[in-house]
Order: C-alpha cells, then structure tokens, then sequence
C-alpha cells in the first residue's frame, strides 16, 4: 500500500511530531482511540486461562506464522527493491501508452493495494487514463491474496492471473467506449500517508520475530515435525510478533498506505501489522463460530449457493481488505465454492479504494461498477459451467 510519488505541489503537509515521528491524535496519548478497546480486548481474551484463551492464543500463532511472517517478507522485497532501483513508476505509466492499461492491471494484480494505489493517483495527476484505473482495481485483490499465496499457492496461481487478465480485457474496452473524465483534485489525499521519517525500534523488534516467524511457516509448508524443530519457541514468537503487531498498528499514524519516502523496514512493519489485524480477526471469527457456537457454517452456506457469488461480488464492494480476507478465509475452509473467491477478487478493489474515493469519488464509484461485470460473467461461468473447480 504504497504511497505515489508525489510531485511538489503533492507533498504531505507537515504536522508537528512527536518523538515517534507524528502527532498524538488523542487523550491516549500515542495511541489511537479507536483502535486501543480493540488491542485491550484481544489481549484480555488471549490472556484468559480456559479453552477462549487457549484457542485464541493457538490462531494468533496461527496468523503470525502462516500469514504475516509471509506478508513481512513479500513487502520488505518489495520496498527494498524499489528503494534499491529509485523506479519512477508514476512518469513510466505516463509514457507506455498502449502498454498503459496491462502496467496497470499488473501493478493492480501484485499482492496488497500498493500498485493499485499508484495507478489510481497517477489518474488524479493526469498520468494515465480511466481504462487504467479499472484495469488495476479489476485486477487487484488487496491484502486477502497474501492470505490465499500462503495458505493455498494452487488456487493462488489461478486466481490472479484471471483477475490480471480481466483487469487488461475490461481496461482496453473502457478506454474504447468510455470517454468520461472523472478527475477531481490532485492532491484531495495528501494527508493519507504522514511521512514517519525514521526507522524506530518497534520496526526493528518486529523485522527481528518477523525473520524466525518466516523460518516456521516454511518448516509448516514443508509439512515436517514442528514440535521436533522448534519445541516451545513457536508460541514464543508467534505471540511475540503478534503482540508488536498490535502495539504498531494501535500507535499508527497511518490509515492503510506508507509514504514512498519511509525506510523499507518501517514500511513493511506498519504495513503487514495493518494486514495482520484482519487475518487475526477472520481466524478468530471463523473458529469461534465453529468450535465454540457449533454453527454450521457449511449447512448455513450450502441453503443459499446459487447466491454465494453474487453475495462474494457484493462484498467486493466494500472499501478496505478486512471483508476480502474473510470472503478468502471462508473459501479456505470450504465453505464457499471457487467460483464466488473469483467473483470477490476481480469486484473488490481492497485499501486502494479509499484514496480513490479521496481522490475521485465518481471515478472510484464508476471503476467499482465496471469491475462488477467481469466478477459476474467470471464468477457464474465457473458456477455453472465448473462447479467442482479447485
């Protein structure tokens, strides 16, 4: 989740910091009020010395190590890269031309919202032409792909290449049938990605349980004896990583993307702990509802299949990744058919919706619109015609 690189008249306003790089928002000091009952309460709950509290503790572990230590990984690459090799991004959109619409739907299709970000506010500034903005938020499917890529690679490796390929498709014909112009002002959210300016210790505390929490979701991938290689270190840095986790996203500046200017390690820390609240809470929500309320999930869902896609594209509609990675974590669990994970990741347009509504509230409306005809036709075809795919 990125933040574009800014012309100068597009630079962040600047607001007096505190010693950790931002101003305090409330009377909680550096935290945030909105977000602070939700740590408290997830920390009340892990903390409880029945089976909530075991269970709870055991799927936090759950999210770190299968989950987060992945996105740690994938976004630390990602940002060291382009740190690495100062890539203009915004001026070479400008200059592709036809090649316009497939840089976007595949800066779209990368894991997370960083691309689809980029693309979106390289419309605001002129960059690139409405057909791009459909083609990345078609393509993208936000934070739930590092959840799909880390839990289910096959499935992973079929999905985004068709939301790459519908993002190109629906891309070109809007630039073929629809002339509209959407833009509104340029620089509507500066204000959506404060510059932290340095790296801090709680980024370096969460790269150093990042790194072992890697180490064991690869030992799990492989399938081989996790109590034999790790014994009781596993919870130790599962909770670890968890626990600054939420202490980085409770204290963030931020409310989803990080400004380019930041170091890759803060980058990646603010980032996957914003990611990890929501794996936390689709892990959460799903076993609680199975083990501790016996819900059927499976019966509940199978009563109402025809509708299963059109509710997925629905909720592709929603601003933010938190719905996606519960419509991806259903799918997981089999209690959704291939066909509706499609339909969601081809209609929702993740945490880059929110600086396109900032940005161009009508062309964010209008680009969620279009992508919703893809996600059908998509999403039924393999309902109808391929029932029992993956």
């Amino acid at each position: 989740m990125t933040h574009p690189t800014e012309t100068p008249s597009q630079q962040p306003h600047s607001q007096p910091a505190s010693s950790d790089g931002f101003k305090a928002r409330d009377y909680f000091g550096p935290f945030r009020s909105k977000r602070l009952p939700i740590v408290l309460v997830l920390l009340a709950v892990a903390l409880f010395p029945d089976e909530l509290g075991a269970l709870t503790r055991g799927l936090m572990v759950d999210a770190y190590v299968q989950v987060s230590a992945f996105v740690s990984a994938t976004l630390l690459l990602f940002y060291g890269a382009e740190r690495l090799f100062r890539f203009d991004i915004g001026t070479a959109l400008k200059n592709s031309s036809f090649a316009q619409v497939p840089l976007a739907a595949l800066l779209g299709a990368t894991p997370g919202c960083g691309g689809a970000v980029i693309v979106v506010a390289a419309y605001s500034s002129g960059n690139v032409g409405f057909g791009a903005v459909v083609a990345t938020l078609t393509a993208t499917m936000g934070d739930a792909a590092f959840l799909l890529i880390a839990t289910r690679p096959d499935v992973a490796i079929i999905v985004l290449p068709l939301s790459f390929a519908a993002g190109i498709t629906t891309g070109y014909l809007v630039d073929i049938f629809m002339k509209a112009d959407y833009r509104g002002v340029p620089d509507a959210a500066c204000e959506l990605a404060p510059l932290i300016g340095r790296t801090r210790l709680k980024d370096l505390a969460y790269l150093g349980f990042a790194i072992p929490g890697l180490a064991i979701g690869v030992t799990q991938l492989l399938q081989m004896d996790l109590e034999a290689i790790w014994g009781g270190m596993m919870p130790i840095i599962g909770l670890g990583g968890v626990a600054i986790g939420l202490f980085i996203w409770a204290t963030s500046p931020l409310q989803a993307m990080t400004h380019i200017k930041d170091s890759p390690v803060t980058r990646m820390a603010e980032e996957t702990s914003f990611i990890s609240i929501w794996v936390i809470a689709a892990y959460l929500g799903y076993d609680y509802m199975v083990v501790l309320a016996g819900l059927d999930l499976e019966a509940v869902f199978s009563s109402v299949a025809p509708l299963l896609p059109l509710i997925a594209i629905g909720v592709g509609f929603i601003p933010g990744c938190g719905p996606q990675v519960l419509v991806t974590t259903l799918y997981i669990n089999g209690l959704i058919p291939f066909s509706a994970l499609l339909g969601n990741a081809i209609s929702n347009d993740g945490d880059a919706l929110f600086p396109a509504i900032a940005l161009n509230p009508k062309a964010a409306m209008v680009a969620t619109l279009v992508s919703a005809v893809p996600a059908m036709i998509l999403a039924y075809g393999f309902y109808f015609f391929a029932p029992n795919f993956l």
